[in-house]
């Protein structure tokens, strides 16, 4: 079927990667060349989540399920507007969208939004390399261009240590998510009717929530769990954030290095006395920052819908979703006052923390999944108990 499809056409993309090695394939999407750091997503489906989580700026994503765009694409699944990877590498676009909520093609999604895809080449090498060698700076082009220039224009790239993404997917003004409640309804496939026919969400706790690059169904949990949801830019100050008189902070996750955001670090300093905090993956380093401990990047990454997770104060085991390249030191947690509640079980790094005597935690994952599992999806009412209990004995 493969051959078939593309038979006739030539293959004028190319993928370039700084260790020498060069993929041609056929380019789909839109006509462009761009530079990223070379990444790979394990997850099985959800390749329109992926493509439109902010935390993959910068990034060229490859695929490692065999064929993408089967399902096409519907708006209503964006996780924020439009895609924010650089570019997009799978080893073969499929033919035919076979969905019924589908609104579009894979293809064209990718044409509208001025990002590159490249066909037709061997995730399964390219992935390998990635885990050999670690995340690699890239140069994706279907444009035409030669071998040559491509390579050197992933050499050159600045790659993304010390680099402050946050900044260029931030919203531009504070808002208030979702104030009837209707966008936070859980879907149901029931009857003719897409959306939960539950009443409106009851709002207990007011929340400020640091948009660092968020999902957009982090906050459709937290507004599911009772939270009146009030979004900041990433550099907003503590005195913004104070003046919303919060019951509570959230830090969401992002892309880039978490080391390079000192203005985040130094505003979640200053309300972290006053405040319960719940971070998610950037939000979890951010606060590691902020209590003076330090985050390092990782070789490769964990990208995809199945990390498994231990909670060594409960034993729970959890599958998670997760999408990071950088994690939080142990050693410095621990030295700093927190507890490493929460290991990835597969390399040992941290997972989740918490404060000994503070109402705070974080976790490197995504318990709202999308996509992936909901195993963690009971943090989301942790936090609300935490709040729940903070206000209560403050009076």
């Amino acid at each position: 079927m493969h051959r078939m499809i593309n038979q006739g056409k030539k293959r004028t993309a190319v993928l370039a990667l700084e260790d020498g090695s060069v993929f041609r394939g056929f380019p789909f999407g839109a006509s462009a060349t761009i530079e990223g750091e070379g990444v790979f997503n394990t997850g099985m489906t959800g390749y329109q989540e992926t493509l439109t989580d902010p935390s993959y700026y910068g990034q060229i994503v490859t695929m490692t399920t065999p064929q993408i765009g089967n399902y096409g694409i519907n708006e209503e699944d964006e996780e924020s507007r439009g895609p924010k990877v650089a570019g997009f590498v799978i080893r073969e676009l499929s033919p035919v969208v076979s969905n019924w909520r589908a609104t579009g093609s894979l293809e064209d999604y990718l044409k509208k939004n001025g990002i590159p895809g490249i066909e037709g080449v061997d995730t399964r090498a390219i992935t390998k390399r990635i885990r050999v060698h670690g995340a690699l700076k890239a140069c994706l082009s279907t444009e035409g261009i030669s071998e040559e220039e491509a390579l050197q224009r992933a050499k050159q790239w600045g790659g993304i240590v010390g680099q402050d993404f946050v900044k260029e997917v931030t919203c531009k003004e504070s808002f208030t998510w979702d104030p009837t409640g209707d966008e936070s309804r859980i879907f149901t496939v029931q009857g003719t009717d897409l959306k939960s026919n539950e009443p409106v969400f009851s709002e207990t706790h007011r929340l400020v929530a640091f948009d660092y690059g968020a999902k957009k169904a982090i906050y459709q949990n937290l507004r599911r769990h009772g939270f009146k949801v009030t979004v900041l830019p990433a550099d907003a100050s503590a005195e913004e954030a104070r003046s919303h008189r919060p019951d509570a902070i959230f830090l969401s996750n992002g892309p880039g290095d978490p080391s390079a955001l000192d203005y985040a670090h130094e505003t979640v300093r200053q309300l972290m006395a006053d405040y319960p905090v719940f971070g998610i993956c950037l939000g979890h380093q951010i606060l590691t920052h902020a209590i003076g401990a330090s985050t390092y990047k990782l070789k490769f990454g964990h990208r995809g819908a199945n990390q498994p997770v231990k909670n060594v104060e409960t034993q729970r085991v959890s599958i998670t979703s997760q999408n990071h390249g950088f994690a939080s030191e142990k050693e410095t947690l621990e030295k700093m006052g927190a507890i490493v509640t929460e290991y990835n079980l597969n390399d040992q790094t941290v997972s989740g923390m918490r404060m000994k005597d503070l109402p705070i935690f974080s976790v490197q994952y995504h318990p709202e999944a999308s996509p992936g599992p909901n195993d963690a999806n009971h943090l989301f009412k942790a936090f609300h108990d935490m709040v729940t209990e903070t206000k209560k004995q403050n009076g």
